[in-house]
């Protein structure tokens, strides 16, 4: 029988090995090829990691019990097997208490421990900023987006609006350039109040591994912070009629320089005032939307 020290000396190597494979990931390998994640590590929003996080953690949890399971399954298969020159049942096993109690524990605890890091995360995900940097509220309508920019005002007159239309079919997709464009400078606490004019819809942005529902009549809200400059895809959920699948945005995140400079464009362009009472038929001309011009 191999002595301690060898023992331990056969467990060099191998977390050597170890932390060489896991230090040779990508950083998309490291966060379960979830979208969001470039080669340097910075994430998409102040959320991503904390998702990708439960998400990775709970699939080697999953997968570290189904080994066992497959294992203890297969033991039990070879170790209870018929043997030769026996007849009848093999020897039952009945009453074991410890046993059973190892078959409630375990379960338990998995259960318990997954409602509590989903409960822990999402208590945070569903945190509001209550004086957020940016203020945005985007309207869901078959099958489109309108973004209004709250202003300071009490009656918001002083908000500035991009008007969007539906994707156009191209023969391999949709063209993108033309779909509405939600724009959001990097690192500034951003709080958008989401509403549908007509059906359900879902406001959902890829990369940053959230979506959220939108209800007629019913107000729903999410807060982040935009951690990385880049342009991102969105699109709605939630099947929401014949042309689901062209209720397309991008997203825009960009320097506050730029945004501030985005919002005078828009505001040059008379894209100005509150259009929370617009129905889902009504497309005012804005600079926010090629389609509309």
């Amino acid at each position: 029988m191999p002595s301690k020290r060898r023992l331990r000396w056969a467990a060099v190597p191998v977390g050597i090995a170890s932390v060489a494979l896991l230090s040779g990931c990508s950083t998309a390998q490291l966060h379960g090829f979830l979208p969001g994640f470039v080669d340097d590590g910075t994430p998409a929003t102040n959320h991503t990691d904390m998702v990708a996080g439960l998400w990775v953690n709970s699939w080697i949890v999953l997968l570290a019990v189904g080994v066992i399971t497959w294992g203890l399954m297969l033991w039990a298969v070879i170790a209870y097997r018929r043997r030769k020159g026996q007849s009848g049942l093999p020897v039952q096993l009945r009453y074991n208490m410890p046993v059973e109690i190892f078959y409630m524990v375990v379960p338990l605890i998995l259960v318990i421990g997954f409602f509590a890091f989903t409960a822990r995360d999402q208590n945070t995900l569903e945190t509001q900023y209550d004086n957020p940097d940016v203020s945005i509220t985007a309207y869901g309508k078959q099958w489109a987006w309108d973004f209004q920019y709250n202003g300071t005002k009490e009656d918001n007159s002083d908000a500035v609006y991009s008007m969007g239309v539906q994707a156009k079919a191209t023969g391999d997709g949709y063209d993108l350039q033309d779909v509405p464009t939600l724009y959001l400078p990097v690192n500034k606490t951003v709080k958008i109040d989401l509403r549908s004019r007509d059906v359900i819809h879902s406001f959902w942005i890829i990369d940053f591994l959230y979506k959220k529902d939108m209800y007629i009549g019913r107000e729903n809200e999410w807060s982040f912070t935009p951690t990385r400059e880049g342009t991102y895809e969105g699109k709605c959920a939630e099947l929401c009629g014949e042309y689901h699948s062209a209720m397309l945005f991008n997203v825009k995140v960009v320097s506050e320089a730029e945004y501030e400079s985005y919002l005078d464009s828009l505001r040059a362009a008379g894209d100005v005032g509150d259009i929370s009472d617009l129905s889902r038929l009504q497309n005012l001309n804005t600079a926010g939307a090629e389609g509309n011009k």
